[in-house]
């Protein structure tokens, strides 16, 4: 079982630096498209777009990266004055809400991403790129999450029925 942890922990470590990297990527085509727009006067076409589906990948294969390290926003205010037992406690029924939404987002985001598939999808803009590439990121983000979600449920389980956190 440690071995399957280690493993998504690697993979969400891996393409969360690799992902990261994109952001170098988004800024340069803004500041490209600003570039081309302002200061010559010659806009693009396709600049916005790319710039969208590029956030967008972005966006939902960091996912996982951020909940492997407790990065999503988690509200405390009540909890904090419980003993960490009692919080592991109540992160178990919490966590069934995540693996519901992590679910459906799976299982939408796969139709989804296959009917674009089959049908090669396209913007309906002059640029017109394929969407399905996207769309693919849509249940592979979610799976990410899922699992790494997984993980930090497990741990919390652990710690609610024997009230030590294991070490890391």
């Amino acid at each position: 079982m440690k071995n399957f942890f280690k493993t998504i922990d690697t993979i969400n470590e891996y393409i969360g630096k690799a992902i990261s990297f994109l952001i170098l990527f988004l800024v340069g085509i803004i500041v490209y498209e600003v570039f081309v727009r302002y200061i010559l006067n010659d806009p693009t076409i396709w600049a916005h777009e790319v710039a969208q589906m590029v956030y967008g990948a972005y966006i939902i294969l960091l996912g996982g990266f951020l909940q492997q390290r407790k990065g999503h926003v988690n509200v405390e205010l009540v909890t904090e004055h419980f003993s960490l037992r009692t919080r592991a406690v109540i992160n178990c029924f919490t966590w069934l809400l995540f693996f519901a939404f992590c679910g459906v987002i799976l299982w939408k985001g796969w139709d989804l991403a296959w009917d674009s598939f089959v049908y090669r999808e396209t913007d309906s803009t002059v640029f017109a790129p394929p969407l399905y590439p996207i769309k693919m990121m849509i249940p592979l983000g979610a799976l990410l999450l899922l699992l790494q979600g997984l993980i930090h449920y497990i741990g919390d389980l652990r710690l609610a029925i024997t009230g030590k956190k294991e070490e890391e």
